[in-house]
């Protein structure tokens, strides 16, 4: 049964004492090539390791590698050279002993960034290939080259709008031009390297790099400037630099930082970023610097070869790429080949003035102002301190909570910025604040809409329990930070987030990646508590952009894949006590996947309703609510815990659809296998739950989809299997890379399967082969998303697959319509009035699905509903219902469907009609 795989079983222990063994002997050994060693390798690969100028270990490690790559892929011989140098970047990286930079391997194999990333990728032939170590070491310097590339591209831009024509190098004007520009953007790199510890930052990257611009042009000739920074720079004192200031620039005597805010303004105006946060890195990271570089209060430029010497000792320290290469438009470095002009150029539109044309794609530069831009808009006039609403439900309460919220929000930003600076850079505290003020007004601002709602759906006012809830508060003010967070830094996820263990974050102190779960380890907030919050911020801020709800429904998704189930969450204790109560006791039974998930639970039903009530009992009230450490404590015997039931189901739902999305890439021919592999997932996460710990969802699915091949005697290997994982969204390769085997050692998908998973369900898989298979489970219901997607089309109720979208201008009036378009929109009837499409809109529009009867004529009412619903994508399902019959206007759409049907089929009765009377 288990798949063949060299050095499993008890080979790991061995292979693990060998790397180290490895490692040790590279550090001790003479940096020193010695050619007579490697008499028995290729001569030009001898010839590029003492180019690169590698150790002997490396050298022997490369080769072996390359042994192992050339008889497991298709090779053609002038790509030898270039294979070689992929061998020996592995082999340094693995090692810890790199002696060449990336920009040097590249010019010895002749590799822009990318071309070297997919050869890695290509040479990743078998599991072992390419080290997550070294996964990691590419992803960083490919993030890094993204972000150079796109200020890069800015920085271009904005330098030609700022000087003179530079490309007339032999003009005095143009050549000086040029000689600013090529210091400043050295000035620029090594401002960067030395502020950041995270120089992929995108964000405060251009924010120094504004800083920089804003230093040059204010100690530039007025002559080299155009408009509108020649009138900016007008009133500074400018004096053409000398040689003799340049010499002894170094001993002036520094002077406070000086900022020119009239030309920092026009800067940020055209560049669309904010004056407040770019004057802020300014008088802060930028300064401190400056003072560094004894640049403080020097009116002369500074001298262009000492930043390059400078810049120069910091590229080969860090072993990256050089930067400086941009400006020589370098291959290694090659451009984007989407000209910019097309990328920022303003939509045009169309010659009949009905609407703009689809917006052409944006450079991340500006992507990331407007996402920016668009957050402050809508926190500028929001409050850093609770409203008055918010404060008389904190005086309703039946123990204020206002003093304790108040410390908290100190105590947590304390923390916040801390840790922010120790991941940024120490000169970035005044940053960190900045973001987390926006997030105490997205959470304020959120906390009171979410409190507003509960009081219609429960009609109550005093929220005691709620509001003096720690976690809760806690949670609301993480999801609102990671809003933030994520629209400064691009919505990334940190790669391999399942690999550390602890109950929140994991990850260590000097964390140097703000991307989630980043934010759960600084408060030291468990994933499941997080979790909860998640779906009722979403549906309480009406305002958050569709690209912020996908990343907060991706942060769900990386919580219930693998970061709620780490050593030291509190879910393996909720699953202890529900397994404690009986055999018979559930997180949630299978009978119940294929009932439509209920989406009208709320924060404070999850926060302080644990316990499902009993059929008989109504929902509590928020004052007759038990705190969860009281309910779970109590009691030996109740009912299953409300918010474990949800995350299960939620859970279950998507590991069918990770299952469902497998299959169909691998199993086309044999769709009975489905179902008997999600009866086996399944069964896993029910009755094994414990191999989830420290573990990933996709490293289950994969091995019950191997497991079942194997009985019903199916070809499908593992290396199939990982192949068609890689082509799945949102796949980190350390899913099948490093596996948790035993006691903190990792080895492949492979060696987990044999070794764990198959040991554990050697009985339960093999029931399969037999002629009476076990029950199979239900296949999980499959919901639409419970977030209302900005603009997204509504499904109409009682229906599958009808769906009216919301009208986005009054473009269709009946002015502008043609004979033909009258008829599609008429429902089968004349066109009449406006009115019945103004209820149509009404209905689609509105939060309330019950106005659809309203277009029946009828004049009652629609009946309040029991509960306030957030989401009404599929009420009827939530609400338990479905439609007896076809709506009225399930009608008029079937109507449309034959008119239309019956128009086209008379137009091409009279097409051919006239073609006959033409014929001679």
């Amino acid at each position: 049964m288990p798949p063949k795989k060299r050095n499993t079983g008890a080979p790991l222990n061995k292979e693990i004492k060998q790397n180290n063994k490895v490692v040790s002997q590279v550090k001790e050994e003479n940096s020193e090539l010695s050619i007579d060693k490697h008499k028995d390798k290729d001569a030009e690969f001898v010839t590029l390791c003492e180019k690169l100028k590698v150790t002997d270990a490396v050298c022997d490690r490369a080769w072996t590698i390359w042994e192992s790559v050339r008889t497991s892929m298709e090779i053609v011989l002038d790509t030898n050279k270039k294979l070689w140098g992929g061998c020996l970047f592995i082999a340094a990286t693995d090692l810890d002993a790199i002696t060449f930079t990336f920009t040097e391997a590249q010019k010895a194999v002749d590799l822009n960034v990318k071309q070297f990333s997919s050869l890695l990728k290509k040479m990743d032939v078998n599991m072992d290939t390419v080290s997550t170590k070294v996964n990691a070491a590419m992803s960083r310097l490919e993030k890094k080259y993204d972000v150079s590339r796109a200020l890069f591209q800015r920085f271009e831009k904005t330098c030609s709008k700022i000087y003179v024509d530079a490309s007339d190098s032999k003009g005095k004007d143009g050549a000086e031009a040029k000689r600013i520009i090529r210091s400043s953007w050295t000035l620029f790199l090594l401002a960067k390297g030395k502020v950041l510890q995270m120089d992929d930052d995108l964000v405060i990257s251009f924010q120094l790099l504004m800083c920089v611009l804003e230093f040059y042009i204010r100690r530039c000739p007025a002559s080299l400037l155009q408009q509108p920074y020649k009138t900016a720079t007008n009133g500074i004192s400018q004096s053409p630099p000398t040689r003799t200031s340049r010499r002894n620039h170094s001993k002036a005597k520094p002077r406070p930082p000086e900022v020119d805010l009239r030309l920092l303004e026009t800067l940020c105006k055209e560049n669309d970023c904010s004056i407040d946060e770019v004057k802020n890195v300014c008088l802060t990271s930028f300064s401190a610097f400056m003072d560094s570089m004894g640049l403080s209060g020097v009116e002369e430029l500074p001298e262009a070869s000492g930043l390059s010497k400078q810049y120069e000792d910091l590229y080969l320290k860090s072993k990256d790429f050089d930067g400086r290469l941009f400006l020589d438009h370098d291959e290694t470095l090659q451009m984007c080949d989407i000209d910019l002009s097309q990328l920022e150029r303003t939509p045009k539109k169309n010659q009949s003035g009905e609407e703009a044309v689809l917006k052409p794609p944006q450079t991340p530069v500006r992507a990331a102002m407007n996402s920016i831009q668009q957050l402050r808009i809508i926190l500028n006039s929001a409050s850093d301190e609770p409203s008055g609403i918010l404060s008389v439900y904190f005086k309703n309460c039946t123990v204020d909570p206002s003093e304790e919220i108040t410390r908290r929000v100190g105590h947590l930003g304390e923390l916040f910025c801390q840790r922010f600076a120790q991941a940024v850079g120490q000169r970035c505290v005044e940053i960190g604040s900045q973001r987390f003020t926006l997030g105490v007004r997205l959470y304020y601002r959120v906390m009171e809409s979410m409190l507003k709602s509960e009081e219609k759906r429960l009609s109550v006012q005093n929220f005691s329990k709620l509001l003096n809830d720690s976690t809760f508060h806690t949670s609301l003010l993480a999801c609102a930070l990671e809003v933030v967070m994520a629209t400064y830094g691009g919505s990334s996820f940190k790669n391999g987030a399942f690999g550390s263990g602890g109950g929140g974050g994991g990850g260590s102190a000097a964390e140097t990646d703000l991307s989630f779960p980043w934010i759960l380890d600084v408060f030291q907030l468990a994933a499941l508590d997080f979790y909860k919050v998640i779906e009722s911020f979403i549906k309480a801020e009406p305002s958050l952009s569709l690209d912020m709800i996908k990343h907060l429904e991706r942060c769900e998704h990386l919580v219930m894949e693998s970061i709620a189930w780490r050593t030291g969450s509190p879910l393996f204790e909720l699953l202890r006590q529900c397994r404690e109560e009986g055999p018979g006791e559930q997180a949630e039974p299978p009978a119940t996947l294929n009932q439509p998930l209920q989406h009208n639970h709320t924060a404070a039903d999850l926060y302080l309703s644990p316990v499902r009530p009993s059929n008989r009992a109504p929902p509590p009230s928020d004052a007759q609510a038990t705190p969860t450490s009281q309910a779970t404590t109590h009691s030996p015997k109740h009912p299953r815990s409300t918010s474990l039931s949800l995350f299960y189901k939620k859970v279950y739902r998507l590991a069918y659809l990770r299952l469902n999305m497998m299959c169909s890439h691998l199993l086309n021919g044999h769709p009975e296998l489905e179902p008997i592999m999600w009866t086996l997932f399944q069964h896993t996460l029910q009755h094994e739950y414990e191999l989830m710990r420290d573990r990933h969802l996709d490293q289950l699915m994969m091995s019950a989809m191997y497991a079942i091949c194997k009985v019903k005697n199916i070809d499908l290997r593992f290396k199939t299997i990982v192949t068609a994982y890689k082509s799945l969204p949102n796949t980190n390769q350390e899913t099948f890379k490093r596996v948790l085997i035993r006691d903190g050692q990792y080895d492949s998908i492979i060696v987990f399967y044999n070794l764990v998973f198959m040991q554990r369900l050697k009985t339960n898989i093999l029931q399969y082969a037999s002629p009476r298979p076990p029950t199979l489970s239900p296949i999980p219901h499959i919901p639409c998303s419970p977030y209302k997607y900005p603009n997204s089309p509504l499904r109409v109720p009682g229906s599958n697959n009808v769906y009216v979208s919301p009208l986005k201008s009054n473009r269709m009036s009946p002015s502008v319509m043609t004979p033909r378009t009258r008829i599609l929109v008429s429902i089968g009837e004349s066109f009449g009035t406006s009115d019945k499409f103004q209820k149509i809109n009404q209905m689609v529009n509105s939060s309330d699905w019950p106005l659809k009867r309203s277009l029946d004529g009828g004049s009652a009412p629609p009946k309040p509903l029991k509960r306030l619903r957030f989401d009404m994508d599929g009420q009827d399902e939530a609400d338990g219902s479905k439609s007896s019959g076809k709506s009225t206007l399930i009608q008029k759409l079937a109507e449309m469907t034959s008119t239309r049907t019956r128009m086209q089929e008379q137009k091409l009765k009279d097409d051919a009609n006239s073609v006959k009377k033409e014929e001679p």
